[in-house]
């Protein structure tokens, strides 16, 4: 644990000198997210933190993972880094969004075949092992979806940063007890990072990660899921460690952006829109419209993350993916419709 923790406090520090230096810069050079009618934002703000997030997260790794471990991870970090390249050209110069589909699916194939790290069934839940291209295409797909899912969450003052560290906190935990002593300081140097970059991000934000933080942050989320799906599946029943539900649990573990991007899809749909049409339909627009501040509204998403954590903790050895997953899909669809309830009922 005390490289852990040494991993977690080196990044932290790391981010939290470049940070300013950042902030200066990006002020100097006008590097900024100008307010617009889809920001809440109101004044130019420095949207390049992710460089700071990653830097930091970067210069732990290579001074607290081993060099004979980095053969299993120099495709993690190959992935990582076509995504930060991805999120700053975005940042910089927007690009078109199948452009950025595009380097995603590229990132995705970095890790599924070069790394080799894929689902490989339902778990249990149905039917046995997939043929290996559906495999392929089930795994990129997931990718993809909890990289973007976490892109989209980033929205508000302090909201990114507070929901990937309740996620990576459960996660890293996981990894420590499981002695997957890499993983764990890949994880741990993740959320120091962040936590310094929650110091100048909390209302009133100093600065914004960008794409450049946020697709880093969400396809290492992705790679967590993924990699905790696959090693709980491998423990024996009665292990202490082991979840009876792996689905189930990962999707507790990254529960608030994925109903969030499920919610924004079907509000969409519903109203004849394209999916992918920009608005403020998420769950962080409704609670401020509700009448909560940023910080608010970001410790109320943490703490809904961090309850679905604690069930899927609590529920850890019951009934597994046939039971836990269709009751974890009618409690997020019933909270969504209670959110929606309550707008209409405020507005009326």
């Amino acid at each position: 644990m005390l490289v852990d923790l040494a991993a977690l406090c080196t990044s932290f520090a790391i981010t939290f000198l470049f940070i300013p230096i950042i902030i200066k810069y990006t002020l100097q050079k006008n590097l900024v997210d100008v307010p617009g009618r889809r920001k809440i934002h109101k004044k130019f703000t420095p949207s390049l933190g992710g460089i700071g997030v990653f830097i930091g997260f970067f210069a732990s790794i290579l001074i607290w993972v081993n060099l004979s471990a980095w053969n299993d991870i120099k495709f993690v970090a190959l992935a990582l880094v076509i995504a930060f390249i991805t999120g700053l050209r975005d940042d910089l110069v927007p690009l078109k969004p199948i452009h950025k589909l595009i380097a995603q699916i590229f990132a995705a194939l970095v890790l599924v075949v070069l790394l080799d790290m894929r689902l490989r069934s339902f778990y249990g839940l149905i039917g046995g092992e997939w043929p290996l291209w559906i495999s392929y295409l089930i795994t990129i797909f997931t990718i993809i979806v909890i990289t973007n899912s976490f892109n989209l969450i980033d929205g508000l003052d302090g909201l990114a940063g507070t929901i990937a560290t309740c996620s990576l906190g459960a996660f890293g935990i996981w990894f420590f007890f499981m002695g997957n002593t890499v993983f764990a300081v890949l994880t741990f140097s993740m959320i120091g990072a962040i936590l310094a970059f929650l110091h100048f991000n909390w209302q009133p934000a100093q600065i914004f990660m960008g794409d450049t933080g946020s697709l880093v942050i969400g396809l290492f989320l992705s790679i967590c899921t993924l990699r905790f799906i696959n090693l709980n599946d491998s423990l024996s029943d009665d292990s202490p460690l082991h979840f009876e539900a792996s689905i189930a649990t990962a999707g507790c573990f990254v529960i608030v952006p994925l109903i969030d991007t499920f919610r924004i899809i079907v509000l969409r749909v519903l109203k004849r829109q394209s999916p992918f049409k920009p608005d403020k339909q998420h769950i962080h627009h409704a609670l401020l419209r509700l009448g909560m501040s940023h910080a608010k509204a970001a410790l109320f998403l943490g703490g809904t993350q961090l309850f679905f954590i604690l069930a899927a903790i609590a529920f850890m050895k019951v009934g597994g993916d046939r039971i836990l997953l269709p009751s974890l899909l009618i409690l997020t669809t019933t909270l969504s419709l209670t959110l929606d309830w309550l707008l209409i009922k405020k507005i009326s």
